[in-house]
């Protein structure tokens, strides 16, 4: 085991042991997605890497991802049940069952004066970061656009510049353009690199004009966006609500491929986690909770005629499995075992509350 690794879990164990509590006026809260990755992700993940950052996370669950009236779910209504804590319907983005909005965990954190972001591999305004900002009965990038436009996220990082180039808003004007006068924008790696990231409020980066690129050709990498995230997120003293997703665990296992693109995602995401990991070593006060929002492909593994270990998949759609959630910080207790995911919903917004 890693020496660091072990020197953290010590003190977090001494830290539980001696009841200490977190900072006042101090709440920060992390959600990390990797989209439609069950356990046969996360075991491809854990061979390919051999040492996984949720290893070292006190507490793992497992979590329900049916909706309100369907077994088996999609994006939209899955990010839902986290973003309000409700089950919904398919293609609902932060409205319940009835169609009635509800206030995201993010909404709630940003009202009481805490930092907000957003980050993705995929297009902003792809279902789950769209989850947590916009209120329609049918997911549409479109809409998703302009609720991301106003709705003041502090920092948006990933891809979809295609989404607010084309998409008007009240002043007739595309929505980039005024998004650019409102934020630190940023097109590439080295101009988020370039940046001094303590002297930035509002950070917009779209890195890509749809979906970025896969695994390792990815620039930035999910974990310089979290990283940068974490760093103009951590300047408000109220703290922050933070959502990183990668998406492509989910595009891919639709695509039935093989092992090795599959891993390069785990990889990436992995990687990412550390960052956040690292972070709450760091603050003690931070909520970290990592999980699937919804298993894809039914993905298995098995030898092949050589012996190496090889995917199999059930489907090219999504399937009913449960997805592991694992946690650390704050409250992290309560995310384990078995629940729904509207109840994974319920705790986070009481996280941000608390």
């Amino acid at each position: 085991m890693d020496s660091s690794w072990h020197v953290f879990r010590i003190a977090l164990v001494n830290l539980m042991v001696a009841g200490v509590t977190p900072a006042a006026g101090q709440t920060r809260v992390v959600l990390m997605v990797a989209d439609g990755a069950g356990d046969g992700h996360w075991t491809i993940g854990a061979h390919s890497i051999g040492n996984l950052a949720v290893q070292h996370f006190p507490v793992l669950g497992l979590i329900d991802t049916r909706g309100a009236n369907h077994i088996v779910t999609e994006s939209a209504a899955a990010a839902t049940a986290y973003s309000i804590g409700m089950q919904t319907f398919p293609g609902a983005l932060g409205v319940g069952p009835d169609s009635q909005p509800h206030q995201t965990v993010l909404e709630i954190a940003k009202e009481r004066g805490m930092a907000t972001g957003l980050v993705t591999t995929t297009m902003l305004t792809d279902a789950t970061p769209a989850a947590f900002v916009t209120h329609s009965p049918n997911r549409s990038h479109a809409v998703a656009a302009r609720f991301l436009a106003g709705a003041g996220v502090d920092v948006l990082l990933g891809g979809g510049r295609i989404a607010f180039a084309q998409v008007a808003g009240p002043d007739s004007r595309p929505l980039l353009s005024t998004m650019e006068q409102r934020y630190t924008y940023v097109e590439t790696a080295d101009e988020l690199k370039a940046l001094r990231l303590n002297r930035v409020r509002s950070l917009l980066g779209l890195f890509a004009e749809q979906a970025m690129d896969l695994g390792f050709a990815r620039s930035p990498s999910l974990a310089d966006m979290t990283r940068a995230a974490l760093e103009v997120l951590d300047q408000n003293p109220r703290g922050m609500f933070l959502l990183v997703e990668n998406e492509e665990t989910d595009t891919q296992a639709h695509k039935n491929q093989p092992y090795e693109i599959i891993a390069a995602e785990m990889v990436a995401f992995d990687d990412a986690v550390r960052v956040a990991a690292e972070y709450q070593q760091r603050h003690g006060e931070t909520l970290v909770v990592v999980l699937g929002d919804h298993e894809t492909g039914g993905l298995a593994l098995q030898p092949d005629s050589t012996g190496a270990v090889v995917t199999r998949y059930t489907t090219t759609g999504h399937t009913a499995a449960m997805v592991p959630v694992f946690a650390i910080g704050p409250r992290a207790e309560r995310f384990g075992g078995i629940m729904t995911n509207s109840r994974v919903g319920e705790l986070l917004r009481a996280a941000v509350q608390r």
